[in-house]
């Protein structure tokens, strides 16, 4: 019955003076909306990025040449580049006991033309293995065959952005394209994959038999990547082993530093949901700091409104309104600012994480524990700022209460 009463007066209290009220949530307010929309865009971008990851299928291991470092925050080849070959590819798929496809690669960026058109696309040598282990799939056309990579076709299958910007709306299929100064027949174009974790559009692309890309087009004889799809996830480790052993033997490594760098998808999956849940935290963090301030905010007001309300307070402690009575209305003011800013920040941060994934096409995912949460902490905050108002409030002495102007 006392908190009811106590409620009451702190509500009718707080909307006798509405613009002080809505300075005071206002700080609860931004932060709990910050909070729901921070954590909706982490969850969003980790959402994105684990779907873009697992995409690719978590059964994949790459094999590449040199040692793989980030570099402002992209992953680089540094070392000698030179050390993986064809034969290496080979010998992987024959000697390795838990795989079940292998795709050599060699890519480079060059300019490609058509008529009078022209753009720059990531030229990419591989097998037609590729198709199974990045899960590719053909719009029009075919994909080369191992007798066009045996015999050296220069033929190509285009990525769809490429075919757009090429082609716009007519069907390239048959169409000669140039690359740098050689001509390849387009024999297929391939269905939209979209952007890889980093960004990349991995439509901007055109494949070619890897014997011809290597003979024909980069004059070389090495490759960049050794792509190899494992029988399933759980053999991935055991593959990512095998292959290990397999190239540090035939390329006399034993007692020496590695030549090449091995990932699988599982390592980028764990690397990406880690990464994922730092930028997760941070945007929490700040959120919450905001929340805070929101509580300051509230302390700042209720100490405000007890030098305002001296006068008050001594009259409601001489009509015999004891020290905890007093101090549970104003604690209950407090909560009451704290827990209806607390709802008001919940809708606003629905609508802005809702508008803002509109409106830019962000991928964004509310988090109904972190709506929770953001609503129980402001109800804390709204607690831990009250107290001390209220300590002070009820302790006030009757008398100079009563006396004050």
């Amino acid at each position: 019955m006392r908190i009811i009463r106590g409620s009451q007066v702190a509500l009718k209290t707080l909307f006798s003076h509405k613009l002080r009220t809505i300075f005071a949530t206002l700080g609860i307010i931004i932060g709990v909306s910050s909070v729901i929309v921070m954590v909706a865009i982490g969850e969003g971008a980790q959402t994105q990025a684990l779907s873009k990851i697992r995409a690719m299928g978590t059964d994949l291991v790459i094999v590449t040449a040199g040692q793989v470092r980030l570099v402002g925050g992209r992953q680089r080849q540094t070392g000698n580049v030179t050390t993986l070959t064809m034969r290496d590819a080979k010998t992987i798929l024959d000697e390795a006991q838990n795989i079940k496809a292998v795709a050599p690669i060699q890519s480079n960026k060059m300019v490609v033309k058509y008529e009078a058109s022209n753009t720059t696309a990531n030229i990419v040598g591989t097998t037609d293995e590729i198709l199974r282990i990045k899960n590719l799939l053909i719009d029009s056309g075919r994909f080369f065959s191992e007798d066009d990579n045996k015999s050296l076709q220069r033929v190509a299958v285009l990525g769809k952005t490429i075919a757009t910007e090429l082609f716009e709306n007519r069907n390239p299929v048959g169409e000669q394209i140039r690359i740098g100064n050689v001509l390849f027949e387009v024999i297929g174009v391939l269905k939209e994959k979209g952007t890889d974790i980093t960004g990349a559009d991995q439509d901007d692309i055109i494949y070619l038999p890897i014997n011809t890309a290597l003979r024909r087009l980069f004059n070389l004889s090495y490759i960049n990547n050794i792509y190899v799809q494992a029988k399933d996830s759980g053999h991935i480790e055991s593959a990512a082993g095998e292959i290990r052993g397999i190239l540090q033997e035939k390329h006399k490594l034993r007692g020496k530093p590695e030549d090449f760098t091995i990932q699988n998808q599982a390592e980028i999956l764990r690397t990406e949901q880690i990464t994922s849940q730092a930028f997760k935290n941070l945007l929490s963090a700040v959120a919450v700091i905001a929340l805070l301030v929101g509580g300051i905010g509230i302390l700042a007001v209720m100490l405000i409104s007890i030098k305002e309300r001296t006068r008050e307070i001594g009259v409601r402690r001489a009509v015999g309104a004891l020290r905890r009575d007093i101090l549970l209305q104003f604690i209950m003011e407090s909560l009451v600012l704290s827990m209806t800013g607390g709802i008001i920040g919940i809708v606003l941060g629905v609508f802005a994480s809702v508008g803002i994934s509109y409106f830019t096409g962000w991928q964004l995912s509310l988090s109904v524990p972190a709506i929770v949460i953001a609503f129980l902490f402001s109800g804390i905050i709204g607690m831990v700022f009250g107290v001390y108002p209220a300590i002070k409030a009820a302790y006030l002495d009757p008398i100079k209460a009563l006396q004050a102007e």
